[in-house]
């Protein structure tokens, strides 16, 4: 075996590690009749030959010594390394990807297409392995004949012919999984697929196929499947569940070679998922696939909203307490990326916070942290779980300062008051949670009884290197209150922030004493001092500060129009926003902002059109500007419909309108994401939609369209 691997110039080669004079090993660790030494080599293919999906010289080197692993029954696991073959093999780029390369990824480029057909070329070896007496090579040998076999008529035909004598569960589950790759790589077969397809869905085989079925006709061609599929994955999850008795789940101590989910690219096949998932998680699971299953189908349903609300309330009413833990997931992600009416799925996500199996109601929680305002349905069952379980009120890491616990997070952002005796005790302990500052913000004057320890554990923090850790979660709480009693403590730190991270905390401070207004006039002489160094971010932010205590524009003034010239863009978006905060008094700096209109910076753009807006009441010139950055960068809407909405509909005109009515419309949200998001997606694009809503009911705009 491997006969001219010492041949090949493996140390005149790297990968992503560095030279690639150990891949001999790795390839001969593939062949290894110790299932530890296999599983490292593994680990070290997808970690450093292949990492991340990136093909490098010594990747390409390696192909047909894995082409000579697969064929050998004598190789144990050989189904893992089909799905390297069929990972490596497997990348697609398209026009728009081509278009898109600079110069430092056309040679990646270049490797990616000679690997495809490296590997296309060798593809008819799994033709053979599919009837292989390994069950782990059958079930990765279908996706890979649909992934790289440059004859798909013949694939399908194959895959059709081997269900009905295939006796392995899983393995026809990748039957069904790899004809619905076949019908998305080649289009012309999408009618012939979805037609066996459906055949499947609809006799009587055993449900885990059939849904196998459904999940690969809505990836495939969502217009074949029947009217009401919400009734038949319903009924075909009682069937699941009505089947032989399966264990609650339970904890589990990983060890051995599945004890960590190692670094790899994602698994192409059923199995591969499955192998990426850790023990715990499919411990007492009788059908582990059942969940990627639900979430194909629910990718495949998009846009249809109704129909998967509807789908996930039945499985989170259902006895199996995965089922559960898998809906829970899936609502995140759903209410994340789609608008829709939640009330009742919310509720039921809510319902697990009782369950006594805690990876559910952990689940749960998470997922409700991450709603905000759309969390009022379960209102009641987080303050329930808040009151119940005071240990959880804050979580201590391994590494970083403690943060709040996602129950008391989520009852927080509905501005609920049964949260401050956990909020309140987050501010007695030795070290306050970091993001508890934050979460003082969405309770507004609800959280006010709280401004005194804020107060007095911000005169407790030692301005020393870690001064703005410990202080930075206690200004944010008194800006959100508002606490002008706090000044004297507020100032303290702005004349003591160390050298460390010192700017960062005058900033911070800054902000707390412009919130005050007039009842921190105490710091008027110190920010009269700040603003004598104009064009830096210290003086803009003192001048906005200032303006904020006591309105005195003739000093702030030179300070902010200076600003606009700032080196950095975000010290000139700070200015600009302070000007407009001025209003008319600012109208002498309309030349200055009206020039940087056509700055290269979007956001320099909608700030300083903006800012035009607020100083002249003029909506002529500045419109355009905004509706082009909505259109040009999704993430600035929320910015830009605060604006709009101040204008009105009619002050904005009927662009603007046509623009607002269009986005209420959308079913996605405008900041969704494929394959990511963050955690104020859900708030911030409830925002929009609210802001959408007034700026259409506003009748009249404060200024003129010249």
């Amino acid at each position: 075996m491997f006969a001219g691997i010492d041949e090949v110039d493996w140390a005149s080669m790297e990968h992503a590690y560095g030279p690639a004079d150990d891949v001999p090993g790795l390839l001969q660790g593939l062949a290894s009749a110790d299932p530890a030494e296999r599983e490292s080599a593994l680990d070290g293919m997808y970690g450093a030959v292949h990492h991340q999906g990136d093909v490098y010289a010594c990747t390409l080197a390696c192909i047909p010594f894995l082409f000579e692993l697969v064929v050998d029954p004598g190789i144990q696991d050989r189904g893992s390394v089909v799905e390297l073959l069929t990972s490596i093999g497997g990348i697609d780029l398209d026009e728009d990807d081509e278009d898109d390369l600079d110069e430092d990824e056309i040679e990646g480029a270049a490797n990616y297409a000679m690997a495809a057909a490296a590997v296309t070329a060798g593809a008819g070896v799994f033709f053979e392995l599919i009837a292989d007496e390994d069950p782990g090579v059958r079930l990765a040998a279908p996706l890979a004949l649909a992934t790289l076999h440059s004859h798909p008529v013949r694939v399908l035909a194959l895959l059709r012919e081997r269900l009905p004598v295939e006796a392995d569960d899983e393995v026809r589950l990748a039957l069904v999984e790899a004809a619905g790759r076949v019908a998305l790589r080649h289009r012309p077969l999408a009618g012939q697929a979805a037609d066996w397809l459906g055949r499947l869905a609809a006799e009587a085989y055993a449900p885990g196929l059939r849904l196998a079925a459904l999940a690969q006709l809505a990836r495939c061609t969502p217009d074949a499947l029947p009217g009401d599929v919400v009734r038949v994955v319903a009924g075909l999850l009682r069937e699941l569940r009505s089947g032989p008795a399966r264990p609650e789940p339970q904890p589990v101590e990983a060890s051995g070679p599945d004890a960590q989910v190692t670094e790899r690219t994602a698994a192409p096949t059923l199995v591969g998922q499955l192998r990426a998932l850790s023990a715990e998680e499919t411990a007492g699971r009788s059908t582990p696939w059942a969940a990627d299953l639900l979430r194909t189908l629910h990718v495949g349903l998009d846009d249809r909203v109704d129909d998967r609300t509807e789908l996930l309330m039945d499985q989170l009413r259902s006895p199996d307490p995965w089922q559960r833990i898998d809906a829970v997931r899936m609502s995140g992600g759903l209410i994340r990326a789609w608008r829709g009416s939640y009330e009742g799925l919310v509720r039921l996500v809510g319902a697990q916070l009782t369950d006594p199996e805690p990876r559910l109601a952990e689940a749960a929680s998470h997922v409700l942290e991450e709603l905000f305002g759309l969390a009022a349905p379960a209102a009641d069952a987080l303050a329930e779980r808040v009151a119940a379980d005071p240990g959880g009120w804050v979580r201590e890491w391994a590494s970083g300062p403690p943060g709040l616990g996602s129950s008391v997070k989520a009852l927080a952002r509905l501005g609920d008051a049964r949260v401050l005796p956990a909020l309140a005790a987050a501010l007695e302990r030795p070290e306050v949670p970091h993001d508890v500052g934050f979460t003082i913000g969405y309770l507004g004057g609800t959280a006010a009884p709280l401004a005194g320890a804020l107060r007095r554990r911000l005169g407790e923090v030692g301005l020393d290197e870690g001064a703005y850790d410990r202080a930075s979660p206690l200004l944010a709480g008194l800006t959100a209150l508002r606490a002008g009693e706090a000044a004297p403590e507020v100032l303290r730190v702005l004349r003591g922030a160390p050298e460390y991270r010192g700017e960062w905390l005058r900033s911070a401070a800054l902000r707390a004493l412009g919130s005050f207004g007039t009842a921190a006039g105490c710091a008027v002489p110190e920010l009269r001092a700040l603003i004598r160094r104009p064009g830096t971010a210290a003086a803009t932010e003192a001048a906005e500060a200032l303006w904020a205590i006591d309105g005195d524009a003739e000093a702030v003034l030179p300070v902010l129009i200076e600003g606009l010239r700032a080196e950095q863009v975000h010290d000139s978006r700070a200015a600009a926003s302070a000007l407009g905060g001025l209003g008319e008094r600012a109208a002498v700096a309309a030349p200055r902002l009206r020039a940087l209109l056509a700055h290269d910076e979007l956001w320099l753009r909608v700030d300083a059109a903006i800012a035009l807006w607020e100083v002249t009441g003029q909506t002529g010139g500045t419109v355009p500007v905004l509706l082009a950055a909505w259109e040009k960068n999704r993430h600035v809407r929320v910015r830009v419909a605060e604006c709009l909405a101040r204008m009105g509909a009619a002050g904005a005109g009927a662009e603007a309108t046509q623009v607002l009515r269009a986005e209420l419309l959308a079913v996605r949200r405008h900041n969704a994401m494929d394959g990511g998001y963050g955690s104020h997606d859900t708030y911030e694009d409830e925002n929009l939609l609210a802001l959408c809503r007034r700026a259409l009911l506003g009748t009249t705009g404060k200024g003129t369209t010249s």
